[in-house]
């Protein structure tokens, strides 16, 4: 498990072009990529991407020559909105209005005073905001705290953290908001500190079947399928009270829907968005 403590160069705006390093093998961890323009290293799976918003490959040559081991496989150079497969927007989903952070300055003055403002740099993560998933999480949110006000929560695959910073924004006292990629766990934690509730959400990297067990009144997983049929069958699922499961393909749905009535949980709504997303929101006897 690594904390979010390093602050990342998170500089990539909505006109910006990426160029985009893909590696095979995994860069050292004391290796120093910083340059003018570096937004982070993705790694997954054995292989790094690094992003920069300018042409590096002095840099890369560098870093090839000081760990033989790395195997540059290809380069890249695409819009920034085109790698995010959108223009980020402001938008606003019920009581959220969720604004990017090159559009503060302009949404300052047309905001509406009765919704949750939410400042937001996705950098190169998942989680702009207006994915179907993210929207149906944050309407689920609103009906959970229309009924009560959970405490705890614990954020699972929490990507730039907008989720975490939706429960905070209407009344949770803390937030464990864990992702098993380390660039968006800093790029969740910027996120944080901009709005001001770096105080009450702890970012961390880690699997999420590692912080299942944590005691949370509320449960929040857009997570790969996979690791969400592991989450529903485990004890530590079945201690949340309150639970939002998203992510989800219709035939994906089926098999955790029924694992869910299996054990007894209470599926209190259910959403598909863009006919194809599924998102459940339920209870566990306590």
């Amino acid at each position: 498990m690594k904390r979010s403590d390093r602050p990342e160069a998170i500089v990539a705006g909505p006109d910006e072009v990426l160029y985009i390093y893909y590696l095979k093998g995994r860069v050292a961890p004391d290796m120093d990529l910083s340059a003018p323009g570096f937004i982070g290293n993705w790694e997954e799976e054995g292989f790094s991407f690094l992003f920069y918003t300018r042409a590096c490959r002095k840099i890369i040559a560098a870093l090839l020559a000081a760990q033989p081991q790395l195997e540059m496989i290809d380069a890249y150079q695409i819009p920034y909105a085109e790698w995010l497969g959108e223009r980020p927007v402001p938008y606003c989903v019920g009581r959220f209005d969720i604004v990017p952070v090159w559009e503060t300055e302009r949404k300052e003055h047309d905001a509406r005073g009765d919704l949750n403002r939410l400042i937001l740099d996705p950098g190169v993560v998942f989680g702009s905001g207006t994915h179907a998933t993210t929207r149906d999480c944050l309407r689920a949110l609103e009906i959970v705290y229309a009924e009560e006000r959970p405490q705890t929560v614990i954020d699972l695959g929490t990507g730039t953290g907008v989720l975490s910073l939706a429960a905070i924004a209407l009344g949770s006292r803390s937030t464990l908001a864990v992702d098993n990629n380390l660039l968006a766990v800093r790029t969740a934690a910027r996120n944080f500190r901009m709005n001001g509730m770096a105080d009450r959400i702890l970012a961390v990297q880690g699997r999420a079947e590692a912080f299942i067990e944590h005691p949370a009144d509320l449960l929040l997983a857009n997570i790969h399928y996979d690791v969400m049929r592991r989450l529903v069958k485990s004890a530590g699922f079945m201690q949340k009270k309150w639970f939002i499961l998203s992510g989800l393909l219709r035939s994906q749905a089926g098999v955790i829907a029924e694992q869910l009535v299996r054990v007894g949980s209470i599926l209190r709504q259910q959403w598909i968005g863009e006919d194809l997303w599924h998102t459940f929101l339920g209870m566990n006897p306590q």
